[in-house]
């Protein structure tokens, strides 16, 4: 409709002379309508087969060339972030196999020095209970030594005293018995 329209108006301009030819403008003249029209063509036809033929790949080239290297690189992104999530797995991986290593060497340490405590521990209580027979026979023996020592003793003050008060010496075995006698009595009191 559009051309059919524009049609129309060029011819009535034709008609009615409107175009001014005879006032200096050769273009507007009917008579050179064709060479212009000739020369439009073969400048449109030369401006549209250098346009497809030379330009338009070189620009189709740099769109693909460029749609290209940002697949390139998109792809590229891609397995680098899977590349990077694969090892921050692996990396959490090895972090939690080294949380539970430590818990378990933890575990093992802490089992170790108990058992090493224990055995320590019933070593000393050994010598512990070594020394303390050790010692309570040293008391027994030095009880039963003392009881000796405390009857000779007591038969040497007993003689000092009645030699003392009577002026005369007893007999030794006689004041040996009565000591014997009376510690004999009084032995289970402090024994």
């Amino acid at each position: 409709m559009n051309k059919s329209f524009s049609f129309i108006i060029a011819l009535l301009a034709i008609r009615n002379n409107l175009f001014a030819a005879e006032a200096g403008m050769p273009q507007l003249d009917p008579k050179y309508w064709a060479s212009q029209a000739f020369w439009l063509i073969l400048v449109f036809t030369v401006l549209y087969i250098s346009t497809a033929k030379f330009y338009l790949p070189k620009i189709k080239n740099n769109l693909d060339d460029r749609e290209n290297k940002i697949k390139n690189d998109l792809d590229d992104a891609n397995k680098f972030q899977e590349l990077s999530e694969s090892k921050l797995k692996k990396y959490e991986k090895i972090l939690e196999d080294a949380k539970k290593e430590v818990v378990k060497i933890h575990i093992e340490s802490k089992n170790l020095l108990d058992k090493d405590i224990q055995i320590k521990k019933e070593i000393i209580e050994k010598e512990i209970e070594k020394e303390i027979l050790k010692a309570q026979k040293e008391i027994s023996d030095l009880k039963k030594n003392s009881i000796s020592d405390i009857q000779k003793i007591s038969e040497n003050i007993a003689s000092n005293i009645i030699e003392t008060i009577s002026g005369d010496k007893l007999n030794e075995s006689s004041i040996k018995a009565a000591v014997e006698d009376i510690s004999k009595k009084n032995l289970g009191k402090y024994l």
